[in-house]
C-alpha cells in the first residue's frame, strides 16, 4: 500500500495527492497558511475513504463558506466519495446555531405551547362528543369487555395504593393537629378537623394525583405504543372508531372509579386518623366514632366525592388526547407520558382551587 503524500504546488494554486488516504494520513498535508486552493489533483490516489476525503476537503475549504476547489484526475468511485462527503459537510454547516432565548422569548413559547394544548384539547373534546353521540343511537357499538377490562384496572388495582397512602396521610395529619389540640385541651375537636380535612380536600385530591401518575400515565403509554406499532391505523382500516373503542371505555372506567376510590380513601384517612388519636389523645374508638356521627355533615361528604369525576374527565381527556398525539417513534411516547401527568397535575391543582373559592361563596 503506497503512503500518502501531499505537495502544494503555489503557482497552481493546486494540492497534488497520490496514495492511499484514510484517518492516518492528516499528518502528511502541508501547512497551507491560509493559502487558496484551486484545484485537487488525486491523479496518483490508490485508495480513499470518507475519513481521508474529509481531510482533503477541510485542508481545501477551512472556512464553510470558502469556495470548493476543482477536483481534477481523481478515479469515478473516489470522486464519488468527495461529492458524498462535501454534501453532508455542507448540510452540517447549514444548520443554524443554537441560540439563547432570553425570557420574554421564553414566556411567548409557553405561551403559544399553553395555547396550542388548550386548542387541541377542545378539537379533540368535539370529535369525542360527536362520538358519544353516534353511540347513544347505536347501543351496540358499546364496547363493554374493554370496559370491563379498564374499570379492573383503573379501580381494582389502585386499591391498595389509594388505601395506603390516605391511611398514611390521616395519621400525619391526625399526629400534627393533635399535638396542637393538646396544647388548648381541644382533643376532640382533633376528630372535626380531620374529617373536614379528609373528606372535602386530602382524599380527593391525593386519589386524583395517583391516578393521574398511575393511570394517566398508562393510558397515554398504551396509546402511544399503539400508535407507534400502527395498531390505530389497523382499528381504522377496519372500519371502527379508535374513539369508540380505546377512548370512550377508558373515560367511563375513570368516571366510575375515582368516586369509589375517594371513598375508600375517606375511610382509610379516617381509620388513620382514628388510630392516632386513641394512641395520642386517649380517644377511644367509640368515642371517636360518635363524634363523627354528631359532627359530619352529609353535603362534606358529597363535596369530595363530587370532586372526583370531574378530576376523573381530565385526567381521561388529557392522557387520551395525548396518547392519539404520539407521532412514530418510542421518544415521542415517552415525551407525552411525562406530559400527561403534568396536565393532569396542573389541571387538578387549579380544578380545586376553582371548587374551593366556589363553595365558600356558596355557603357549601
Amino acid at each position: 500500500m503506497t503512503e500518502a503524500r501531499a505537495d502544494f504546488d503555489e503557482a497552481q494554486g493546486t494540492l497534488v495527492v497520490s496514495g492511499a488516504w484514510h484517518a492516518g494520513a492528516a499528518s502528511v498535508l502541508p501547512a497551507l497558511g491560509g493559502k487558496t486552493v484551486r484545484a485537487i489533483d488525486g491523479a496518483g490516489i490508490t485508495q480513499l475513504d470518507t475519513n481521508g476525503a474529509w481531510l482533503l476537503l477541510s485542508a481545501a475549504r477551512p472556512r464553510a463558506n470558502d469556495p470548493m476547489p476543482e477536483l481534477q484526475a481523481f478515479q469515478p468511485q473516489h470522486l464519488a466519495i468527495l461529492e458524498l462527503v462535501n454534501r453532508h459537510s455542507a448540510a452540517s454547516a447549514a444548520q443554524p446555531e443554537h441560540r439563547r432565548e432570553n425570557v420574554l422569548a421564553m414566556t411567548g413559547r409557553g405561551a403559544q405551547v399553553m395555547a396550542e394544548h388548550a386548542l387541541g384539547l377542545l378539537d379533540f373534546v368535539g370529535r369525542l362528543s360527536i362520538e358519544l353521540w353516534v353511540l347513544l343511537g347505536k347501543p351496540g357499538g358499546w364496547r363493554w369487555r374493554e370496559f370491563a377490562a379498564q374499570v379492573r384496572a383503573v379501580f381494582v388495582g389502585a386499591i391498595p395504593i389509594v388505601s395506603a397512602m390516605l391511611f398514611l396521610l390521616g395519621v400525619v395529619f391526625a399526629y400534627l393537629l393533635g399535638d396542637q389540640a393538646q396544647q388548648y385541651g381541644a382533643n376532640i375537636f382533633v376528630v372535626d378537623g380531620l374529617l373536614l380535612a379528609i373528606l372535602r380536600e386530602i382524599s380527593p385530591v391525593i386519589v386524583a394525583v395517583l391516578v393521574a401518575g398511575r393511570t394517566g400515565a398508562a393510558i397515554t403509554a398504551q396509546l402511544g405504543t399503539m400508535k407507534v406499532t400502527e395498531e390505530i391505523d389497523a382499528i381504522t382500516t377496519l372500519g371502527l372508531s379508535p374513539l369508540a373503542v380505546l377512548v370512550i371505555p377508558r373515560m367511563l372506567a375513570l368516571l366510575i372509579a375515582m368516586p369509589l376510590l375517594v371513598f375508600i380513601g375517606d375511610i382509610a384517612g379516617i381509620a388513620g386518623g382514628m388510630l392516632v388519636a386513641q394512641q395520642q389523645l386517649d380517644i377511644s374508638y367509640s368515642m371517636f366514632m360518635d363524634r363523627m356521627a354528631d359532627v359530619i355533615l352529609l353535603k362534606t361528604l358529597v363535596v369530595g366525592l363530587g370532586k372526583a369525576p370531574v378530576f376523573a374527565m381530565f385526567i381521561a381527556l388529557i392522557a387520551c388526547r395525548m396518547g392519539l398525539s404520539v407521532t412514530r417513534d418510542a421518544r415521542s411516547v415517552g415525551a407525552n407520558t411525562t406530559s400527561t401527568v403534568v396536565q393532569s397535575l396542573i389541571a387538578i391543582i387549579i380544578l380545586n382551587a376553582i371548587f374551593a373559592v366556589t363553595f365558600v361563596r356558596l355557603d357549601i
